[in-house]
């Protein structure tokens, strides 16, 4: 604003006729107020104005951030403002779209006439939802639009807003929100894996407890069997070292005495082979419901894989191809029987799988890899594969697909457990070739 020039300037060199001195001095004092009132008012404006320009700027960055698409039009339908987004989406500036009609918008008959009857329900508080095809830039492009009523400062309807999401968006967004969904499910079916596994291990210690005191007993009375046959047999021989009466001779011939006493330690042997077996399978039960693993050692998982195709093939499958190469020596911490255990269980199942198809040879490859994780044993069979609803139950203690007898369907839930205890993980999915792939990480020995 100009200096203000001084009022004293311009004062007559006389005084005027019934206007004093005191009197041009109140009429100077007011043209000061009144100056001072111009200068405060000019500062107010220009405060409101820059308050006005910095709220513009920030209504324009919201539009701009939005990745909605919205478009502003008055009662006749003519398009008053739009944003970035929908710019882009049908390839043309906010200037090349002010004052055209929204129906310009559309890509289909269809899609006017949804509009036109979302214009008539849009009255409402909660406004009108609404599906339109726009002309976007690469072909029409469906929208989920969301149509409400605008008013001015009165409370008088002025136009509509439109603000919309691309279905493609939408559908992502849902895509995301059921892989979210299934991850966690799949994380509750864990945590029931584990439950199962706990409930099952309680079980099994109190069956491996009332087994464990007959076996006792099997094994004491079959070691005295033994101390026993051992003297039946020296006093025997010194009998039959006698001449015997001929009726003596031939009910020893007729009840193959002979026979028998050869064949007594034989099968004192066997009964005492069985039943420490049965007691190691007592122990080993009883390891896996206490969840505390052997004393760890260094194993060669090359070995152990090695050894259990050697008992596979020898015990129930001599036709099945297994395909392995052996290379340089892996070496984990654990215990070699339970993890043989492990092996033995995943190359069976392959076999009974692949063997379910008549028409091809059951064959299955083994790979060994050194992973990010440690080392990734992965068993690839050329069966059936597995069935989608049985993928999230395969771990369940007595879950089995196997015809009744042929299973227990407890080899996966155990070899599970063991597999856990030795800190790794064991994970089944289908081949996109066809058939069942198991994977077994355990992390290398330090």
């Amino acid at each position: 604003m100009p200096p203000r020039p001084s009022p004293l300037q311009n004062l007559p060199s006389g005084e005027l006729e019934g206007v004093n001195e005191a009197t041009w001095l109140d009429v100077i004092q007011k043209m000061d107020e009144v100056y001072s009132r111009l200068v405060d008012d000019e500062t107010e404006l220009e405060n409101k104005n820059a308050q006005l320009e910095q709220s513009q700027r920030f209504i324009f960055s919201l539009l701009a951030a939005m990745s909605d698409v919205l478009v502003a039009c008055s009662e006749e339908g003519l398009i008053e403002e739009t944003n970035p987004a929908l710019c882009e989406l049908v390839g043309a500036s906010d200037a090349q779209l002010r004052g055209t009609p929204v129906v310009d918008l559309l890509a289909d008959e269809e899609s006017i006439e949804r509009w036109q009857l979302a214009l008539h329900h849009s009255g409402s508080r909660e406004g009108a939802v609404v599906e339109l095809n726009l002309r976007g830039a690469a072909g029409p492009v469906p929208v989920d639009m969301n149509c409400t009523l605008r008013r001015d400062s009165a409370g008088r309807p002025v136009g509509r807003v439109l603000v919309g999401r691309p279905l493609g968006e939408l559908k992502r967004a849902y895509r995301q929100l059921r892989d979210a969904h299934d991850a966690l499910k799949q994380a509750q079916q864990q945590l029931l894996q584990s439950e199962k596994m706990a409930s099952l291990g309680r079980l099994v210690a109190g069956v491996a407890h009332e087994l464990n005191n007959p076996i006792s007993f099997v094994l004491g009375n079959v070691h005295v069997l033994q101390r026993y046959g051992d003297r039946l047999t020296r006093y025997l021989a010194a009998v039959h070292a006698q001449e015997q009466p001929p009726h003596l001779a031939a009910l020893r011939s007729e009840l193959r005495i002979d026979r028998l006493l050869a064949d007594l330690p034989s099968l004192t042997e066997g009964t005492l082979e069985g039943a420490q077996r049965t007691a190691d399978i007592v122990n080993g039960l009883k390891r896996f419901s206490s969840g505390v693993c052997e004393e760890a050692t260094r194993v060669d998982l090359v070995e152990v894989v090695q050894r259990a195709i050697h008992w596979v093939r020898k015990g129930t499958a001599p036709q099945f191809e297994v395909m392995f190469e052996p290379g340089a020596p892996v070496h984990v911490n654990g215990s070699p029987g339970e993890l043989l255990q492990v092996m033995m269980n995943l190359i069976q199942n392959a076999y009974d799988a692949a063997s379910a198809l008549d028409d091809r040879v059951p064959r299955l490859a083994i790979t060994c890899a050194r992973g990010e994780h440690g080392v990734v044993l992965r068993f690839a069979d050329n069966g059936p594969g597995l069935r989608p609803e049985h993928l999230s139950r395969l771990f369940e203690p007595f879950f089995t697909t196997k015809p009744v007898g042929k299973g227990t369907g407890l080899g996966l839930s155990i070899s599970y457990g063991i597999v856990e205890k030795h800190g790794g993980r064991l994970e089944a999915e289908n081949a996109a070739e066809g058939g069942a792939v198991f994977s077994v990480t355990l992390p290398l020995s330090a």
